[in-house]
């Protein structure tokens, strides 16, 4: 079986191609993908051949790792059946290409285990639950957010998570003019407009390693920073106000499937909506110019492709 799939054959090289699927196995199910979204974390760095040496790293490869379809073959013993919506957290099943993270893709073959199903309803915005659950991730492993760095779609999640489980409304930092609205029930401003110098909780998602001087100066006594985006640059600090402050510094990584259900039935409860965070869509046949837009344009919050029309 074979597919049309985004393939990366080196950095800053992609383009939709055929690529080979596995066999599909009892525990496997085949996945008819409707839409797929861009990650500007750790897809920019395979992108731009800056992604530090990680598992299954190799060029050509398939990248992404938020996507929806529709169960079309399922294997005896892989627990979905055929015509269940579900959300994919990416796919190793392809033979000609490396599948990282491997959900780009028209068809997918997936073990069944892996697929998350999902209400139809929910359509395109089913692809924001890998960062819905790392926002949950983020939030319920620490203290709740009095300051979020960064106004993209994880800054946006992890405050709608947090006023989701009862917290305050958070502060929100940012710089780029075209990312300042959007605030729902918390309040977005310039980090230049803003003297509080008492944040206990401050969540940095930013992706910026020259910044943990300036949000260590910002922190209470005892305060926590949580690092919730990718560095790919070392991480150093000036020692003594972090000292005098008896800093906190935590680390969010990835999510578990047992938080995605948990973003699901916040969702279902109606304490949390993932709408209004998609900016952009194009037809994934044009994935070549969507990329470098969800990689460079500071207005693409989240660019989505859609693989409807594909055969």
């Amino acid at each position: 079986m074979r597919a049309l799939a985004v393939v990366m054959k080196e950095p800053r090289h992609l383009a939709v191609s055929e690529v080979s699927l596995i066999p599909a196995s009892e525990s496997d199910a085949v996945i008819e993908v409707l839409w797929s979204g861009i990650s500007t974390g750790t897809e920019k760095l395979l992108w731009s051949g800056t992604m530090p040496p990680f598992p299954g790293l190799s060029y050509p490869l398939v990248p992404g790792y938020e996507t929806v379809g529709i169960v079309r073959e399922a294997g005896a013993a892989s627990g979905v059946r055929i015509g269940q919506h579900v959300f994919v957290p990416g796919s190793r099943g392809f033979s000609d290409v490396s599948g990282l993270f491997g959900g780009a893709a028209r068809r997918l073959v997936v073990t069944g285990s892996r697929v998350i199903p999902v209400d139809a309803a929910l359509g395109e915005d089913g692809v924001l639950l890998a960062l819905a659950a790392t926002a949950y991730h983020a939030v319920i492993g620490g203290r709740l957010p009095d300051l979020i760095v960064g106004h993209g779609v994880l800054g946006r999640l992890i405050a709608r998570v947090a006023i989701a489980l009862g917290g305050k409304p958070p502060t929100v930092w940012e710089k780029q003019a075209e990312r300042m609205s959007g605030g729902e029930g918390y309040t977005v401003v310039e980090p230049a407009a803003d003297s509080r110098c008492d944040y206990a909780s401050i969540y940095d998602v930013s992706g910026d390693s020259s910044l943990l001087d300036t949000l260590i100066l910002r922190s209470a006594k005892g305060g926590e920073i949580t690092l919730a985006g990718f560095y790919s640059a070392p991480l150093s600090f000036v020692f003594p106000p972090a000292f005098m402050r008896e800093m906190r510094l935590r680390i969010a990584a990835e999510w578990n499937p047992g938080e995605v259900a948990a973003v699901l039935q916040l969702m279902a409860d109606g304490k949390l909506s993932l709408s209004g965070l998609i900016s952009h869509r194009r037809s994934a046949a044009d994935a070549a110019y969507a990329y470098p837009v969800a990689f460079s344009d500071p207005a693409c919050t989240k660019m989505i492709l859609d693989w409807r029309e594909l055969p």
